[in-house]
C-alpha cells in the first residue's frame, strides 16, 4: 500500500509539472477567482487572519507534544499514546526535511516566483512567472511552494503513527487539513495553485519515504498483505 501510494504522488508531482508546464496561465485563473479590482483578494479579512494563524500553528505543536509525551514516558509518566524515540526521530526530521529544507530553505529563496499579490495582474509590480521559471524579481521567501501548505500536509507524518483503527480517518483528517490550508493561502493572494500542489506533493512524498526507511519490516509487511488481497 505504501510503495502504490508513493508512486502515486510521484506520477501526480509529474503530472502537476507538465499540466501547469504546458498550460500556466491556469494559476492565474484560479487566482483571479479570490481577487476582486479594487478590494484585493477576499482571502484577507479578520476571519481568514485568525484561521491562517490557526492553520499555521497546529501543525508545528504536534512535534512538541510528541517530544513531551516521550520525555514523560521516559521518566515514568507512560501512556498508551506516548510515542517511541524513533516516531520523535521521524516526526521531526520528516518536518525538518520537508517543510523545512526543501520547502522554505531552497525552493522558496531560490525560485524567485513574485507571489500573485505581487504580480502586474492582480495589483502588484512584478511579472507572472510559471513555477519553472526561477528568473522573477521576488528576492526571497517567494511563492514557489508553499510553506504552510507544506507543514499542513506534514500532518500526514503523525496520522501515520496512530493505531490502525483510525489510521484511515486521520489521513484523510491530514489530507483534508492540508487542502484546507492551501485554498486559505490562495485567497489570501500568497500562492498559486501549483505551489500548493507541489508543496503537498513534495512533502507527502518525503513523509511516505522516511515513513518506509524507519518502519521498513512494517512496509513490506502491508505490501505483502495488499498483494495477498489483491490475489
Amino acid at each position: 500500500m505504501l510503495r502504490n501510494a508513493l508512486l502515486i504522488a510521484l506520477a501526480l508531482s509529474i503530472l502537476t509539472g507538465l499540466i501547469f508546464g504546458l498550460a500556466p496561465e491556469l494559476d492565474l485563473s484560479v487566482a483571479r477567482l479570490f481577487w476582486q479590482e479594487g478590494a484585493g483578494f477576499i482571502g484577507q479579512t479578520p476571519t481568514g487572519e485568525m484561521l491562517r494563524s490557526i492553520f499555521y500553528g497546529a501543525p508545528l505543536c504536534l512535534p512538541a507534544l510528541a517530544i513531551l509525551a516521550w520525555v514523560l514516558s521516559l521518566v515514568g509518566f507512560t501512556h498508551p499514546w506516548s510515542p517511541s524515540g524513533r516516531a520523535v526521530v521521524f516526526l521531526c526530521l520528516s518536518l525538518a526535511l520537508g517543510p523545512g529544507l526543501v520547502v522554505n530553505l531552497v525552493l522558496k529563496d531560490h525560485s524567485h516566483r513574485p507571489r500573485p499579490v505581487q504580480t502586474l495582474e492582480m495589483g502588484g509590480k512584478w511579472e507572472f512567472r510559471p513555477w519553472f521559471r526561477f528568473d522573477g524579481q521576488c528576492a526571497r521567501n517567494c511563492s514557489f511552494v508553499s510553506g504552510e501548505a507544506a507543514s499542513a500536509f506534514w500532518t500526514l507524518a503523525p496520522a501515520l503513527l496512530t493505531p490502525p483503527p483510525v489510521r484511515p480517518l486521520a489521513i484523510v483528517a491530514a489530507l483534508s487539513f492540508g487542502a484546507a490550508t492551501s485554498a486559505l493561502r490562495i485567497a489570501f493572494g500568497g500562492h498559486y495553485l501549483s505551489d500548493t500542489l507541489f508543496a503537498g506533493l513534495f512533502t507527502i512524498l518525503i513523509v511516505l519515504g522516511l515513513y518506509r526507511l524507519f518502519w521498513p519490516r512494517k512496509c513490506v509487511e502491508s505490501d505483502l498483505r495488499d498483494t495477498d488481497a489483491a490475489l
